[in-house]
């Protein structure tokens, strides 16, 4: 079975907010259905473009593994199935910090990953937090809806 972090379908709100920084890659900002919560998240829209107003399933997972197991640091495609099958953009990094900002019931939590620099921002309830570590590998995964 899939081990994963976070799932949850976005609609992407605004792309490039401060500006076109690259040619390759845009920052978009994008809002969850489910859990409220906020993404910015830097996107090769060379090779996987997007618009504002699409909405896209967005997973984190430890593993591409169907069935759990922890990511060897070894990729051979087409040597088996895994997670990345079901999707059309990955990318592989490392969650970097984690911080709380407000107080009170107003508490929302931070998480921050860098995926080759191509970096993520994931705002909201703490709750949704809990299966976060510092330094963890991650693989965040992207689908069309």
């Amino acid at each position: 079975m899939v081990a994963t972090l976070f799932e949850d379908i976005f609609t992407l709100k605004r792309m490039d907010p401060d500006g076109k920084k690259f040619d390759k890659v845009s920052r978009i900002e994008a809002q969850s259905e489910q859990f409220d919560m906020f993404m910015q998240l830097d996107v090769n829209t060379e090779i996987y473009p997007l618009s504002v107003g699409e909405k896209f399933t967005m997973m984190l997972a430890p593993t591409l593994s169907l069935d759990g197991t922890p990511d060897t640091g070894f990729y051979a495609p087409g040597a088996r199935k895994s997670l990345a099958d079901k999707f059309e953009y990955v990318m592989h990094g490392k969650l970097y910090k984690i911080s709380e900002e407000g107080s009170g019931i107003n508490v929302k939590v931070e998480i921050y990953a860098s995926f080759g620099g191509l970096l993520m921002l994931l705002k909201g309830d703490p709750s949704n937090a809990a299966n976060f570590e510092l330094d963890q590998r991650l693989f965040l995964l992207m689908r069309k809806v």
